[in-house]
């Protein structure tokens, strides 16, 4: 791991890791102007009551709004990946991998998972373990939730960056949870980590991406510096 800017670098408050299982299934449906999302409402609301006939500790849609700042997109081009643009995303979690795995086989999940795709121009399905976190995210709220599609040859190197990429957030936006998904064997590797998180509203963070030169100068630089590509994007729960 090369670190940019060291004398920035303050490694996050994390938590251990957790047991549970993620199935997340995201789609290209809407359109992007710039980096403003227009995801259709009523297919959103059509899949939240989908997921309301599934078993899980939790089951949520959400609606894409905006793509901040990122890095890395010739890093992908270079390996043919393509760039995440998801507007609509099913995040479900479970007591473990194994649930999450089974979950996916069950009838309430493919009429989910058909209905996303038969709307899709292309989709992208996971089921994860959990990497790291540094809280859980809270969806009880009406807040604005993160979903940072990683990649990066080497995943070890991505996490060590996270830890401290993270630590930024922490300091600089108040970030107050975050659970990194990772493919479990077997799964699509496009994306090695897909960081989740939430924020309670825009003013928390989104003038820091903007206006603080720390964001570049130690985020993105060390993203880039380490061949990470880091897509976020910003979604409302539906």
């Amino acid at each position: 791991m090369k670190l940019i800017n060291d004398h920035l670098a303050v490694k996050a408050q994390a938590l251990p890791a957790t047991g549970d299982g993620f199935v997340m299934l995201a789609g290209e449906v809407g359109s992007w102007r710039g980096p403003f999302a227009s995801a259709p409402t009523r297919l959103a609301a059509r899949l939240k009551a989908l997921v309301a006939g599934i078993e899980a500790r939790e089951a949520n849609v959400f609606r894409a709004v905006l793509r901040p700042p990122g890095e890395g997109e010739e890093v992908l081009a270079a390996r043919g990946i393509r760039p995440a643009r998801f507007d609509v995303v099913v995040l479900i979690r479970t007591a473990s991998v194994e649930a999450a795995l089974e979950l996916r086989e069950s009838a309430a999940y493919q009429e989910l998972a058909e209905t996303l795709r038969a709307a899709s121009r292309r989709t992208h399905q996971i089921v994860a373990d959990n990497a790291g976190r540094l809280g859980d995210v809270d969806h009880s709220q009406d807040h604005c939730f993160l979903f940072n599609y990683f990649y990066a040859d080497d995943r070890e190197t991505l996490l060590k960056v996270w830890e401290y990429t993270a630590g930024w957030f922490q300091a600089k936006t108040a970030l107050p949870n975050s659970a990194l998904m990772r493919p479990v064997e077997g799964e699509p590797a496009d994306y090695g980590l897909v960081n989740h998180a939430s924020w309670p509203n825009w003013r928390t963070f989104l003038p820091s991406l903007i206006f603080r030169p720390t964001f570049r100068t130690f985020v993105l630089a060390n993203f880039k510096a380490n061949g990470i590509a880091a897509q976020p994007i910003i979604y409302r729960r539906v």
